[in-house]
């Protein structure tokens, strides 16, 4: 089992502390204090950003939605893949434009946890005033106020690299609506060999059983009808704490909870997707009828390649059995097209899986290399031009896949 740190309650004291006088210097202002929060990226980053704001919130700042009005800005980052990074670095070029005297401009999130990341932002953006990595979101009273008291064009840098720590109890501001993201893990285990989340967010974390039912039934009351399950492998929730993966467990206690909502999940690893797990998909009324399970590719060499733990068999396997126990369930799939050697008989491979399982959507990406991760060193004779015709090969057969399923249904 996992023994990570967990932040001490007088930690969290000093911290609550530190918000108090920033709070304190807010309204002594002669106007209301304006934040802007702007996310890129999965739910995890959105629940992120939810705590920001919560922290925000209590430091005494109001929230606008205009990047010239805000005396705070805080961007969310996002390194899963290139696109996501340089869509990210374009949009806080542009704040050249509306910087103004007295603005902070912080980027915190995955992408700024990359070394090389930082320094392009310290060489090449210098209206960015904060940088702050995933490890340190909950000292952002902290680091503001460094940032606020340090002296022009010094710049405040807060990363570390860490395995993580265990967090909890930090405010959260969530948006007005029915939907809600209920954090259940933190972290990562698989090292899948094209992906950075262990690298960035560190190692699997759980949170205590109690804790997440308890803020379960605090959403529920507050009349939250859609409450999301979040963890980077979130059916692995509780091996780190419990010695054994607990996720069927805390899913059907908080299905079972009374009151008027649904419960998703995201996202889910094939290795870990359990026939207790789809039982209680069947059975529970509460649950879903929907499951994002990546198989990201149909090759057991590619599998082996990415690290993935499970063969193309087994993952057919598991689905079979879901499809038993719930007819149906919709599935979600990723698949990666052109990982570093893919032939394409390979590829043929992952488009009769496709064909097999008749997955009701599917998010399809062509590989993007990500510095740091094996799959980054490993030789790759492919062109992207190859590769895109085997992505639009993939995509038309999905189309069609929909277009049957249409007609099956007109």
């Amino acid at each position: 089992m996992n023994s990570m740190t967990k932040i001490s309650e007088e930690q969290l004291s000093e911290q609550r502390a530190i918000a108090a006088r920033i709070r304190v210097g807010n309204r002594g202002s002669d106007r209301s204090v304006l934040a802007f929060v702007d996310t890129y990226g999965c739910q995890q980053n959105e629940a992120d950003s939810e705590i920001i704001r919560g922290q925000l919130n209590e430091m005494g700042y109001a929230f606008t939605d205009s990047e010239s009005l805000a005396d705070l800005i805080i961007i969310n980052t996002c390194a899963v893949r290139e696109h996501a990074e340089q869509r990210v670095l374009g949009n806080v070029g542009h704040l050249i434009h509306t910087k103004r005297a007295g603005q902070i401009i912080a980027l915190c999130g995955c992408a700024v946890q990359q070394k090389s990341v930082r320094e392009l932002v310290l060489k090449s953006y210098r209206h960015v005033d904060v940088m702050f990595g995933p490890h340190e979101l909950w000292r952002l009273p902290e680091i503001l106020e460094k940032a606020l008291n340090a002296p022009a064009k010094i710049k405040t840098v807060e990363v570390r690299e860490s395995d993580g720590e265990r967090v909890d109890g930090l405010p959260t501001l969530r948006k007005d609506g029915p939907d809600a993201w209920l954090n259940v893990m933190y972290g990562c285990d698989n090292f899948c060999s094209y992906c950075v989340v262990p690298y960035i967010r560190g190692r699997e974390r759980s949170r205590e059983f109690r804790a997440v039912v308890d803020e379960a039934k605090l959403l529920i009351a507050a009349g939250k009808r859609k409450i999301t399950l979040l963890g980077q492998n979130v059916n692995s929730y509780g091996r780190d704490l419990y010695g054994e993966t607990r996720f069927s467990d805390l899913l059907r206690t908080i299905a079972e909870l009374e009151g008027d909502f649904t419960l998703h999940f995201r996202t889910s690893h094939p290795k870990d997707a359990s026939e207790e797990l789809f039982r209680v998909v069947a059975e529970q009324s509460k649950v879903d009828k929907s499951l994002h399970l990546p198989f990201q590719s149909g090759s057991d060499r590619i599998l082996a390649a990415m690290n993935r733990g499970y063969t193309a068999a087994e993952y057919l396997s598991k689905i079979n059995r879901l499809k038993e126990l719930a007819p149906n369930v919709s599935l979600s799939s990723d698949i990666i097209v052109g990982f570093p050697g893919e032939t394409d008989a390979e590829f043929e491979d992952t488009l009769k899986i496709v064909g097999a399982v008749r997955f009701d959507k599917l998010f399809t990406f062509i590989y993007s290399p990500r510095p740091g991760t094996p799959a980054a060193e490993m030789p790759d004779p492919f062109t992207r031009a190859q590769k895109q015709t085997r992505f639009n090969k993939l995509i038309a057969l999905q189309r069609s896949i929909d277009a049957r399923r249409l007609a099956e249904h007109a």
